[in-house]
């Protein structure tokens, strides 16, 4: 199976400006980003796709590929779909540019869900215990059914704990996908949902679409970085290594 990876790389972010050019203790977050991506070996080929001449010149500066995204475009998804129309691969795998201690193991795990040929779109979840975590709507929540496809994403919390002698895992959904080319090319035909929209969770559009989403539980995935707290937890992760 030829698998590609691709890393949408927009400097443009809401909630932290700049963020994927953050140093992480002499590294921008996208450069750790894309040399642990190349570490798992799982990937024929990797590309970083931005519109950033900045992130450019950094992934071209520590060996890596860079493809020029220049159009404006409603999500991640919709920028990596444009990527790939000229790239062959058997499975496409978006990495988020802003998951610089990615890991092999669960993007293993994302690609073996593949080879069940019925699975079009996979990603990642891991369970959620602390409160905090579950209530945070910066924390995008998973909920699937018995065969691990997703019946919803939220930032809210899913679900609701109304019976409380009930036991529940509450999930977090990891923002790595994995496409067969045909998926792709779909999502870029498909009109932006309602709850796309409404949630600003650009997956909810083949969940309204009737596209199933397979899911692989995972533990192991590392900081992502999306507030300035996770900045400063990555850096104290970092100086933890090196003092080993």
């Amino acid at each position: 199976m030829k698998t590609c990876a691709l890393i949408p790389a927009r400097l443009g972010s809401t909630r932290l400006a700049n963020k994927l050019l953050i140093d992480l203790e002499g590294k921008p977050v996208i450069q750790r980003t894309f040399e642990a991506t190349r570490a798992t070996d799982l990937f024929s080929d990797i590309y970083v796709v931005t519109d950033s001449d900045e992130i450019a010149a950094v992934i071209e500066s520590c060996g890596g590929t860079v493809l020029r995204s220049t159009e404006v475009f409603q999500s991640g998804t919709d920028r990596i779909a444009a990527a790939a129309v000229g790239l062959e691969a058997d499975v496409f795998v978006n990495v988020q540019g802003d998951e610089p201690f990615v890991e092999k193991t669960p993007l293993a795990r994302l690609l073996e869900l593949f080879e069940d040929d019925s699975v079009q779109v996979a990603s990642l979840r891991k369970p959620l215990y602390e409160q905090k975590l579950i209530d945070s709507p910066n924390i995008v929540k998973v909920v699937c059914d018995r065969n691990n496809d997703a019946l919803l994403f939220s930032r809210s919390m899913i679900p609701y704990v109304r019976n409380t002698e009930v036991h529940i895992t509450h999930y977090q959904h990891i923002g790595v996908y994995a496409f067969r080319k045909a998926a792709l090319r779909l999502f870029t035909e498909l009109p932006q949902s309602e709850l796309e929209q409404v949630e600003q969770l650009e997956q909810l559009r083949f969940l309204e679409n009737g596209i199933r989403i397979r899911m692989a539980t995972v533990y192991e995935m590392g900081i992502g970085i999306d507030v300035a707290e996770d900045v400063a937890r990555a850096r104290a992760y970092l100086r933890s290594l090196a003092a080993q």
